[in-house]
């Protein structure tokens, strides 16, 4: 009995409004030369409740083509830190508010690839109870964070620039028991 052919893809469809597709280059095809490397770094979502809203405090930075997005505080951990004493500590510089760990949220795992490396990323995320501080970008080390406001728990998931920071959202919305 002869063996069915592989099937292969027909042609690409037209998109509607007659907008052309393009094709994206894998980033392991594309940069096949660049150097790897592996960073951790941890952070989270700080909540404080206000009115009966929970708040997380974000940050706003600037991507490559200048638009502002928002983002979950994050950083790397530092020598000596455990993810959880680090994203405490990002949280801190990055917003201003200090807060304490109530769970872990999960745990982010990509790839991007910078100018001269690609890089292979993990982040820890945790949620986390706000205990005091005003929201501000002033102690950010890196000066990475452009501005930092509490956006309501609810409305993360439109909010955050990141899907994988949306998951993590989704998930302090639902042990938060917040409807989306």
């Amino acid at each position: 009995m002869p063996t069915p052919p592989v099937p292969r893809p027909g042609p690409v469809p037209t998109p509607p409004q007659g907008a052309a597709l393009r094709r994206r280059e894998s980033v392991a095809h594309r940069a096949p030369h660049l150097p790897v490397s592996n960073e951790t770094s941890a952070g989270g979502i700080a909540v404080r409740v206000e009115d009966g809203i929970a708040y997380a405090a974000c940050i706003g930075r600037r991507n490559r083509a200048g638009r502002l997005e928002w983002c979950l505080p994050k950083g790397h951990i530092e020598e000596g830190e455990t993810p959880e004493i680090a994203a405490v500590r990002e949280v801190a510089e990055e917003t201003g508010i200090d807060a304490e760990i109530i769970q872990p949220l999960g745990i982010i795992d990509y790839w991007f690839t910078g100018d001269d490396r690609r890089v292979h990323k993990v982040v820890h995320h945790y949620l986390l109870e706000a205990q005091g501080g005003i929201i501000t970008t002033e102690n950010d080390p890196d000066h990475e964070a452009e501005v930092a406001r509490w956006i309501a728990v609810a409305d993360l998931s439109r909010e955050l620039a990141y899907p994988n920071e949306r998951k993590m959202a989704q998930a302090a919305a639902r042990l938060l028991a917040i409807a989306p």
